[in-house]
């Protein structure tokens, strides 16, 4: 059984999605009863998963027996048993607000859900380009369904954009992937890396343009700078637990990015092309930490402000991940794991708020007194913390981490501004959405008579004790986060376990 796990996070959610939809009569109480048995044990899983990959080297699974590169195939390293840890942990939150009553819209919530995370740990696990596009098209197909499920005007109109953008994207990835296919003659990407260093000195600019289109695609998933403008409105359509899970789903461009970028194009495979990411992600990866910040202030939805206090923490992430040096890959993915799990809370917490604000909903404007304010706003206080990156939680460790990882080089001026800076404008942005929603009330506006139980307030309680969690356990989880950072820029151990033999 155990040489079969690594293939279980995408078989498993698989088989789940099926089941729900032979559910006779599509009772909710049993999808609902499958769905999260499903989900619990993913989560255990990914935990198994992710003790394994400490063991040594990266675990492939060949489907089916065939050899690579001629078979596909699945890897698992520690970053990849981070990622499939931190999905699951995710969905299972979101998917206890979702049964709520959340997935009353329609009967195919649950194996929409499902397919989502077949899609999401499909891109983690994937050692091939071409199904990285598959598994790609595989959770934008069930996010484009899960982000207009119940067809509301907002929700429609967003997700109109989000899919033109997307599919753009896609023809993209296609495009480059296809040009890359050419010219090695394989889309295994260890093999691609062994090749990529061989291609005739006449194609590396059409090497370097096929490496650039990808770069492009992949920001684009991750929403960076100016590809970004498709978030902020999709996310605060969406329904909360969606949003939750969404939150996940930037970080498949992430994810991307350090695969390919370490893997294919890293300096070992030709100097030149190890530094193309940085000369470009860096500024990017500013300039987005600038104008997320900044559209957090502006804007007068707490939904959407939370956008684009995503935006602004994936520009944080990837800065340092930009350098491609062990201490920035370690210090952005612990910002990644931080970032992950604080927004997701928070798009769980704005939900209840704006129920409890009648037709205010989530407006940034004078309204009646929220019901339960001590709790959800001691709730909207921890949160606000977290994400400006103040001590005691993990945002503050995580910026301490970049700050330190980026010091030796020129780029630190640049960078610990922008951070510095990005921690005040979320200071500014937080506390004007805290007073407009607890403080400012309007005394002549009834308040609204909902009120949430423990079971209702759960998950994201739960959520913001992960973050709690995750600062108090700092010290290891940045050990296997060295430890993940070195293993991608030694891409000869995950060629060799691919492929066996020398690198």
């Amino acid at each position: 059984m155990s040489g079969h796990l690594t293939i279980l996070p995408v078989l498993l959610p698989f088989a789940t999605g099926v089941l729900l939809l032979l559910v006779p009569g599509r009772s909710l109480r049993l999808q609902r009863a499958i769905g999260l048995a499903g989900v619990l044990l993913l989560l255990g899983v990914a935990a198994a998963l992710l003790a394994v990959s400490t063991q040594g080297g990266p675990r492939v699974y060949h489907l089916g027996g065939w050899p690579a590169p001629f078979g596909i195939v699945l890897v698992l390293d520690r970053l990849s048993a981070l990622m499939l840890a931190l999905t699951a942990a995710i969905a299972l939150f979101s998917l206890l607000q979702a049964v709520q009553g959340q997935d009353r819209s329609g009967p195919l919530y649950h194996p929409l859900f499902q397919l989502q995370l077949v899609g999401l740990n499909g891109a983690f696990l994937t050692g091939d380009l071409f199904n990285l596009f598959v598994f790609f098209e595989i959770l934008l197909i069930a996010s484009y369904c899960l982000l207009v499920y119940g067809s509301t005007a907002p929700r429609l109109r967003a997700g109109v954009h989000y899919v033109v953008l997307n599919l753009a994207g896609s023809s993209l990835f296609l495009i480059a992937v296809g040009t890359l296919y050419g010219m090695t003659g394989t889309l295994n990407m260890a093999d691609m890396a062994r090749k990529v260093a061989a291609v005739p000195a006449a194609d590396v600019p059409l090497l370097h343009a096929a490496a650039l289109l990808l770069l492009m695609v992949f920001a684009l998933k991750a929403a960076v700078a100016p590809l970004y403008f498709w978030l902020p409105s999709a996310y605060a359509a969406a329904s909360a637990p969606v949003a939750a899970l969404f939150a996940i789903m930037t970080k498949v461009g992430v994810y991307a990015i350090v695969r390919v970028y370490t893997l294919v194009f890293g300096a070992a495979a030709d100097p030149a092309l190890g530094g193309l990411a940085t000369r470009w992600l860096l500024p990017i990866s500013l300039i987005t930490i600038l104008l997320g910040m900044l559209g957090a202030v502006g804007v007068r939805e707490l939904r959407r402000m939370q956008g684009y206090l995503l935006i602004g923490s994936i520009g944080i992430m990837l800065a340092p991940i930009a350098l491609f040096s062990a201490g920035g890959i370690s210090a952005g993915l612990y910002y990644l794991v931080h970032s992950t799990i604080v927004m997701a809370a928070m798009f769980l917490l704005s939900d209840l708020i704006a129920k409890q604000r009648g037709g205010k909903d989530d407006l940034l404007v004078q309204g009646p007194a929220v019901t339960q304010a001590g709790a959800l706003g001691l709730l909207f206080f921890v949160g606000a913390i977290a994400v400006a990156g103040l001590p005691p939680f993990s945002g503050f460790v995580g910026k301490a981490l970049i700050l330190s990882a980026v010091r030796p080089t020129g780029w630190m001026p640049w960078i610990w501004s922008l951070v510095l800076v990005s921690g005040l404008l979320a200071i500014a942005a937080l506390s004007r959405a805290g007073i407009r929603i607890f403080w400012d009330v309007d005394a002549d506006d009834a308040p609204v008579a909902v009120r949430w139980r423990l079971l209702e307030l759960g998950p994201t309680v739960a959520l913001l004790a992960l973050v709690l969690g995750i600062t108090v356990l700092a010290g290891p989880i940045t050990l296997f986060l060295d430890a993940a950072a070195e293993q991608l820029l030694v891409p000869g151990e995950y060629v060799r376990a691919v492929l066996g033999g020398a690198p």
